[in-house]
């Protein structure tokens, strides 16, 4: 009885399952579950490139190995444009605000002042937006300057690795070799056109690292592209004497501007090409755009008498002349369709050397009326004056010779006698380094040893071998474009410059062009003044004593031998005594 009823009792306080608690527990736990497992699922099918990125983000990390950019040096290796190490200042602005870098007053004073800006507006920059990640505080700083910031120990600013460039020859070359902008591209003259050539590509390396940052593993490993250095055909040697001479000319004829090229006559390398007014390409702060233009192969101008050899070698050429021919020029004037040509006196019957030392505009008139037109106005087109010169020079002019069918009679007088065209310093050098060579007319190059190229023959060699001739006679008495020991020919221009509103105006143009030695012409120079504001502003005046100087000092850093049968050298073979040398250089 009393067992019964026990187990009775421990019947009745048996405890009741509570159907609904379980299967909301149940069911929260599927949930858990099924989240968990749609979330797997979803990243590894969908998205399983995300957690292999967080992950590689932690531990692969990525490194570049810096290339510089190429130098640019001068035929015999001296460097004319080199890149220096440099560096970067820039600031997380978020690493700045979370330390309180901004309360370091001291230090950000220390900073701005270092780099010549002004504090608060430094402060400015970083506290504009603190999501930002990089901002820039200066470029190209010098290694003294980022030893100091190092010290300063400011939260969140920190150096990056650049290149800045440097210019040894400054203002001597600036205009030809030109500079590269803040990011290290060429933007102007040699910098720009060889851009690709002078810049490498930088080489990445990609490896995994551990949580102490060791590198464990290289999974990737790019090598930099090297760039390349180029070899100009300038001898630095003789830019900087023409530059030199160029600069003190300006100065002492009070000239707005100039130019001076200097061409190999056998090969077409330019070795020296030189403005006035120039810059300094290392500090180019507050300097005019205008003075960053190379005028040697951007200005065009008339070239005036330094075209009347071409105008005697075109008669020669058709057969109209030949080296014996004399042109009556009496009485001194004459009217061709209404308008006037003239000479400053009557001179009467001259020889064609003669129109040349003379330098007649009735001469060169003549000689142009005896030959047809289409070959008068082709052989000027023959001569490249409407071209480029082959260099690739960015901003070259071609010139301006017009290719019209109807030309007046007047008209191809003046052409006859270099006006009516417009040509560059360039342009003009290579014509007489095509009269220097035998009448061939090369592509120049301001690259050392060009791919070769024979040039196009344009002119007949005896026939510039006659005009060379005759230009030696130009240069002969007391002309200020002699040089002792080497016989030289030229011929100068002085061109009355045309106004701004038409016709021709008050300010001049004085040009000299001619080769050196005579006996075996080497090289090639023009001189070009423009706007001489003194007294004297004749070609012969202005141009031809910096010829002389540059052409001089030229042959000797070549070692170009003095001609042999001219006189310096003639008496010098026969005579030692000191005083019969000194009478024969005065001579």
């Amino acid at each position: 009885m009393t067992v019964k009823k026990a187990k009775r009792n421990q019947d009745n306080f048996k405890p009741a399952t509570i159907t609904w608690r379980f299967y909301v527990v149940l069911g929260l736990i599927c949930l858990v579950y099924s989240g968990l497992v749609a979330r797997a699922a979803y990243i590894q099918v969908f998205e399983p490139e995300l957690l292999i990125t967080r992950g590689e983000n932690r531990t692969i990390r990525n490194t570049l190995n810096d290339s510089h950019r190429g130098a640019i040096v001068d035929r015999n290796g001296i460097e004319l444009a080199i890149s220096v190490p440099v560096h970067a200042i820039f600031a997380d602005p978020k690493i700045v605000i979370e330390r309180n870098g901004l309360q370091m007053q001291r230090r950000w004073k220390a900073l701005a002042q270092v780099l010549g800006k002004d504090a608060e507006k430094l402060k400015a920059r970083i506290g504009t937006d603190p999501k930002k990640r990089f901002v820039y505080l200066a470029r190209q700083v010098s290694p003294t300057i980022t030893d100091f910031i190092k010290e300063l120990k400011i939260p969140g600013i920190s150096l990056r690795k650049e290149s800045k460039r440097f210019y040894p020859a400054g203002e001597i070359s600036s205009h030809l070799i030109g500079f590269t902008n803040v990011d290290d591209q060429g933007i102007e003259g040699l910098e720009r056109l060889y851009n690709d050539q002078l810049t490498g590509t930088d080489g990445t390396k990609k490896y995994v690292k551990d949580a102490k940052g060791n590198k464990i593993e290289i999974l990737e490993n790019k090598d930099a592209t090297l760039p390349q250095d180029i070899v100009l055909s300038i001898d630095q040697r003789i830019q900087a004497l023409a530059y030199g001479e160029l600069k003190a000319a300006l100065k002492s004829f009070k000239a707005s501007s100039g130019s001076v090229v200097v061409v190999d006559v056998k090969t077409g390398e330019i070795l020296a090409m030189v403005n006035g007014p120039s810059y300094n390409p290392n500090n180019r702060k507050g300097v005019a755009t205008h003075r960053f233009r190379n005028r040697a192969i951007t200005d065009i101008f008339e070239p005036g008498s330094t075209m009347k050899p071409l105008t005697v070698l075109t008669a020669l050429e058709f057969g109209t002349a030949n080296v014996d021919t004399i042109i009556n020029t009496s009485p001194g004037s004459m009217r061709i369709g209404g308008r006037r040509v003239s000479d400053p006196h009557n001179y009467g019957k001259l020889s064609l050397s003669e129109i040349l030392i003379k330098s007649s505009n009735m001469g060169t008139t003549k000689l142009a009326q005896q030959v047809p037109k289409d070959f008068l106005l082709g052989k000027f087109f023959e001569m490249g004056f409407s071209e480029d010169t082959g260099t690739g020079l960015i901003g070259e002019s071609s010139g301006m010779l017009s290719d019209r069918s109807r030309w007046s009679k007047f008209e191809l007088a003046t052409l006859s006698w270099g006006y009516g065209l417009a040509i560059s310093p360039l342009q003009l050098a290579r014509f007489y380094a095509a009269i220097g060579n035998g009448g061939i007319k090369l592509p120049l190059s301001v690259i050392k040893d060009p791919v070769f190229n024979e040039g196009e023959r344009v002119l007949d060699r005896e026939n510039t071998e006659a005009v060379l001739a005759m230009l030696e006679q130009v240069v002969g008495g007391k002309h200020k474009a002699q040089i002792a020991g080497y016989r030289v020919a030229g011929k100068t221009g002085t061109i009355l410059k045309t106004a701004a509103g038409g016709g021709y105006g008050n300010e001049y143009t004085g040009i000299f062009a001619g080769v050196a030695p005579v006996s075996d012409p080497r090289l090639a120079i023009v001189v070009v003044i423009d706007e001489p504001g003194g007294d004297l502003y004749h070609g012969g005046e202005v141009a031809a004593p910096v010829f002389s100087r540059v052409m001089a000092g030229a042959l000797q850093y070549l070692n170009i031998a003095p001609d042999e049968d001219s006189k310096i050298s003639r008496w010098t073979k026969g005579f030692t005594n000191g005083s019969l040398i000194k009478g024969a250089n005065d001579a």
